[in-house]
């Protein structure tokens, strides 16, 4: 009667687990470039965009501006971004990646490999994860669109 909710029963369990040690993974690989992970993706962001706003960076990422913004005054306090005012509207904030936070780009080219590593994949089997995961984030959000 209760196995549907019985833990080991429960797909958002080892979701969960995977993500929290992926990204202690990944936070012992980053700590050599100075970044957090959530700041690891928003810098791999900009090295995409180069320049943005917050909505946009929040859009994308999934992230509201009352956990961006303590993470963008950080990433600039490295040197990493810069914001400044939008000249039209000054409620929002341009954003735009530095000399120095371009150049932390080729240090990061490592770090997928890293991490590889310890997932230890195949690339079929990434490949098929990757689908699946972005299957499922699609279906929860055109779910949240009704």
């Amino acid at each position: 009667m209760y196995d549907s909710i019985k833990l080991k029963n429960q797909l958002c369990f080892p979701i969960y687990l995977c993500s929290k040690e992926i990204i202690r993974k990944y936070s012992k690989v980053l700590e050599k470039l100075n970044l957090t992970y959530t700041q690891y993706i928003v810098m791999m962001y900009f090295w995409e965009v180069k320049t943005s706003n917050v909505k946009d960076l929040g859009k994308c990422l999934l992230l509201d501006s009352s956990t961006l913004t303590p993470l963008l005054k950080k990433l600039e306090k490295k040197g990493f971004i810069e914001r400044k005012k939008n000249q039209i509207d000054e409620r929002n904030l341009d954003l735009s990646l530095t000399k120095l936070g371009e150049s932390l780009k080729q240090d990061a080219l490592d770090v997928p490999k890293e991490i590889r590593k310890c997932l230890n994949l195949t690339n079929d089997e990434t490949t098929m994860l990757y689908s699946l995961l972005y299957k499922i984030l699609n279906n929860i959000e055109k779910e949240n669109e009704l």
